[in-house]
């Protein structure tokens, strides 16, 4: 990896890790914004619904426009978003105005994506490692905002929190102004024909896209729920800490053991069939998200720690496996497609495991969200037929 690419992946790596880390404080604050705005999780979830649809909704035009504007502007416009995105929750005063300024989160963070990841995919290689640091960054992003999130609700105020988006997005704005050159060099023009494709495989592409639906399903699910999980079910485990440092505290360490998850998915991505490597980290998430529902205190975080290392190892060979389907005019979008499915369609579950939660109680939205990949498999198989088909 030469200079210029160090930088690129420095860059696009801590944006992708603030990209996430904004998304991931509000499930943190559902306990604490629960009884401040006396809301039943139900309410909380169709707000979780709404900002992370936007997050995929808006991956949309933004990978559209990619081929067009290029990555570099992309990833400013989503750098320079976050200032006014943060200051509109941190100052918001009501149930509206606190879900308007999570949507324009939400909004802000959707670009970044398909700007990032095809910035990353046409200037760096190794790209399967190069995606995995990406991916390990991400999940620091992960484990970061909910610690902030609790750090500021235990010991100052919540919207603090927010606060920090304006800040870190800005500096990043800047060092993308000053270090990233607007136009690919002719080595890193020639970097990304070792990989594109002749043509974009569609049909194994959309079977791409269905199992990446269903993973989006699931993550939205246990991701939004975990913390008040956590909160509610680690009582006997550690009692020294509150309710809310457990929401915030255990959540993060199954973010820090999806580093080691990205980690192990991008050196498999660069050595083994990715398609095949799908269906395999397809299948193993779902025991895990049974056994969480069934668990408490120690056996609890147990489980969850071994889904955070298994999940997260979708995310490089997802991202590698889109690279290798699609030509490198379509890649911007081919990301921008994924990243709504997943994080935008994929939000429904957030709503609907609210629902779950609030009738049924908070331990049955992880059964539920391990049956919903059983499809999910089905189609992962398909990639791999459609895939050898093509080639």
């Amino acid at each position: 990896m030469n200079r210029q690419g160090k930088i690129i992946l420095a860059i696009t790596g801590l944006s992708h890790m603030l990209a996430h880390a904004m998304m991931l404080i509000y499930p943190t604050l559902m306990v604490v914004i629960r009884d401040e705005l006396i809301l039943g999780f139900d309410a909380l979830g169709f707000i979780a619904l709404a900002s992370s649809f936007m997050f995929g909704l808006g991956a949309i035009p933004a990978g559209y426009f990619e081929n067009r504007v290029g990555g570099r502007k992309l990833l400013l416009l989503f750098q320079f978003s976050c200032i006014p995105a943060g200051i509109m929750v941190a100052l918001s005063n009501s149930v509206a105005s606190f879900t308007a300024g999570l949507v324009v989160v939400g909004l802000a963070a959707s670009v970044y994506h398909p700007a990032g990841l095809t910035l990353l995919s046409r200037r760096v290689r190794p790209m399967g490692r190069a995606m995995a640091i990406h991916g390990i960054l991400g999940s620091i992003g992960l484990a970061l905002g909910p610690l902030l999130a609790t750090a500021f609700a235990e010991y100052g105020s919540w919207r603090n929190a927010y606060l920090v988006i304006p800040v870190v997005g800005g500096l990043l704005g800047l060092a993308t102004m000053l270090l990233v050159p607007s136009n690919p060099s002719v080595e890193e023009q020639k970097v990304d024909q070792d990989i594109s494709p002749a043509k974009t495989n569609k049909s194994a592409l959309a079977f791409f896209y269905i199992t990446a639906l269903l993973m989006g399903l699931a993550y939205n699910g246990f991701t939004t729920f975990m913390p008040s999980h956590f909160a509610e079910n680690t009582g006997n485990f550690m009692r020294m800490l509150s309710e809310n440092l457990r929401a915030g505290f255990f959540p993060s360490l199954v973010f820090i053991a999806g580093i080691a998850g990205q980690w192990i998915g991008g050196i498999l991505a660069d050595k083994y069939s990715r398609s095949v490597l799908l269906v395999w980290v397809v299948f193993l998430n779902i025991p895990f998200l049974l056994l969480m529902g069934i668990s408490s205190d120690h056996l609890l975080v147990t489980w969850s720690l071994m889904l955070g290392i298994v999940h997260f190892n979708f995310q490089p060979i997802a991202n590698t496996l889109i690279s290798e389907l699609t030509h490198s005019d379509n890649r911007g979008l081919g990301f921008g497609i994924n990243f709504f499915l997943t994080f935008g369609v994929g939000a429904v579950s957030a709503g609907l495991s609210g629902m779950i939660a609030q009738q049924f109680g908070i331990v049955y939205v992880f059964p539920t969200m391990g049956l919903i990949l059983i499809p999910a498999v089905l189609s992962g198989l398909m990639v791999i037929k459609k895939s050898r088909v093509s080639s």
